[in-house]
């Protein structure tokens, strides 16, 4: 289980119903590759990811878990003021990030990374700014690693189920986006997609680390990626 350090507007149904049917992706991702093969990394490097695909999954697995446990929380203790549709809304994220996390962790076996320790000392967990503050961070820093990385996955399988988990994490980050701003048009703002290309911005593993480390405990390297 994942450690912690102790430290609106509403949307309507239809959206609502989005999220949920997307959650079911992470089920019909176990078609595209199963359970991983071993590649060999040595379990003394069970805090550094590791190279090649088994590399960049654990690099998945680590943000995925980061988010499952933020959501776990917030969902857990509601910040004050909180809508039905919001709960409804994060407790949707939160059993899709959970799913990911399981499918990534049974796809890589024995080669996965040890669960991680979260630092969300910095959160207010009561308020809603913060959390959904922190939430947009977390969402629109998963879409950009994701997008960095599809460019070292060399397995089509492996690629295709990235490609439909960032899906979902897109639309998470459309939904976070909405709620802070509800009917505005930052969904798609220039800070993260770019306004000549009409493409998603993308960030490489190492930068993605960097941002993410100050809510991860357990120092996690990517050494070989």
């Amino acid at each position: 289980m994942l450690k912690e350090k102790s430290g609106g507007g509403s949307v309507t149904h239809s959206r609502r119903t989005v999220l949920k049917w997307t959650g079911g992706t992470a089920i019909a991702l176990a078609a595209f590759g199963g359970r991983l093969p071993n590649f060999g990394i040595s379990s003394a490097l069970a805090a550094d990811l590791g190279e090649g695909d088994i590399g960049i999954l654990n690099y998945a697995y680590a943000l995925e878990q980061l988010e499952a446990a933020f959501y776990t929380r917030v969902v857990e203790s509601a910040y004050s003021g909180i809508t039905d549709d919001e709960k409804s809304i994060l407790t949707d994220i939160r059993d899709h990030e959970k799913a990911h996390v399981d499918f990534l962790k049974g796809a890589l076996a024995d080669k996965a990374i040890p669960d991680l320790e979260v630092d969300f000392s910095a959160v207010n967990f009561g308020d809603r700014a913060s959390v959904l503050g922190t939430a947009k961070t977390f969402e629109d820093l998963g879409v950009s690693a994701y997008n960095g990385a599809g460019k070292l996955i060399q397995n089509p399988d492996y690629l295709t189920a990235a490609g439909r988990i960032v899906s979902v994490e897109a639309r998470h980050a459309a939904v976070i986006r909405d709620l802070l701003q509800p009917g505005g048009p930052s969904f798609a703002g220039s800070d993260i997609v770019d306004d000549k290309t009409g493409l998603d911005v993308v960030m490489e593993p190492g930068h993605v680390l960097k941002a993410a480390k100050p809510f991860i405990k357990t120092e996690v390297t990517a050494n070989s990626l």
